[in-house]
């Protein structure tokens, strides 16, 4: 088990001020038995809202809804929380060749959230992709399982795309993202989402935060500065759900806190709303999440 202290910190400055806004916040690190658990946590946000409610999606996500009536030049979000993050141990690879798949799907009658049925297909930010399918499944060669495949697809990308900041926006598509063969967490792992997917293994986005400072002798993550992503594929009946960051080319592990699931971005994006301006805006986004030395 390692414990994390999470501060995190998204602040937007409009020009002129922003009349009135409403917002989405999904930043609060999730519960999950076995595997994470959220010991405190609180998110503050500046002007102080005149209305806000905390609540549950579909997905299980936390979500903090806030509206400002008044003015404001700045509006500031900050995460602080404290998490333990579990080691879940080695896992045998369970999960059956890729073409025994879809009858394991077939099999799997619920609907709930962590359903594959929910991941299986295009969701609005990450439709069919003809070249990326075509990369996935150049990439698995002859992987005997569909863990295996969904490993061989995450290390291919990481091989194939560059971790560029600048490369790409919030709301570059992903087959853009491929083409250039550069974007950030987000680009990397809607990519690989598309990819499984067209091969007819269900994947799904994983929202979270990454250990800044790594252990002694181990590489900086790439992403660790800002809200991480990276992706969640369900195996089969008796393996379930794999989480992969293509990013890092390893399976995600004590270094990766989360904090929401979904489709695509949409479902998890850390900030969410509308609001009325006339003018630009500027953002910026700060995380620090340190291990806690314990006695």
């Amino acid at each position: 088990m390692t414990t994390y202290d999470i501060t995190a910190r998204i602040r937007y400055d409009y020009d002129p001020p922003a009349v009135a806004g409403r917002n989405l916040l999904r930043l609060m690190p999730a519960d999950l038995a076995g595997r994470q658990r959220l010991v405190a946590g609180q998110i503050a946000a500046s002007p102080t809202p005149a209305e806000r409610h905390d609540r549950t999606d579909f997905w299980g996500n936390r979500v903090t809804e806030i509206t400002f009536r008044a003015p404001a030049a700045t509006a500031a979000f900050t995460l602080r929380a404290r998490v333990e993050r579990l080691d879940e141990g080695p896992k045998l690879d369970l999960s059956p060749p890729l073409m025994l798949l879809i009858d394991e799907i077939a099999a799997a009658t619920s609907l709930a959230p962590d359903s594959p049925h929910h991941f299986l297909t295009a969701s609005p930010r990450i439709p069919a992709s003809d070249p990326i399918t075509a990369f996935a499944r150049t990439a698995t060669g002859r992987a005997r399982t569909v863990r295996r495949a969904v490993e061989q697809v995450g290390h291919a990308l990481h091989a194939a795309m560059k971790f560029d900041a600048t490369a790409t926006t919030v709301d570059t598509p992903p087959d853009e993202a491929f083409r250039l063969r550069r974007g950030v967490c987000q680009d990397i792992a809607q990519v690989m989402i598309a990819g499984l997917r067209g091969m007819g293994i269900p994947a799904a986005y994983v929202s979270g935060f990454l250990r800044t400072n790594p252990p002694p002798g181990q590489p900086r993550l790439e992403g660790a500065d800002a809200m991480h992503a990276w992706v969640r594929a369900w195996c089969g009946g008796q393996a379930g759900w794999v989480e992969y960051d293509p990013t890092n080319a390893c399976f995600a592990g004590l270094n990766h806190i989360i904090v929401g699931y979904g489709r695509d971005y949409d479902d998890v994006a850390p900030v969410q709303g509308v609001l009325r301006s006339s003018g630009g805006r500027k953002s910026s986004q700060s995380v620090d999440t340190r291990p806690v030395e314990t006695p």
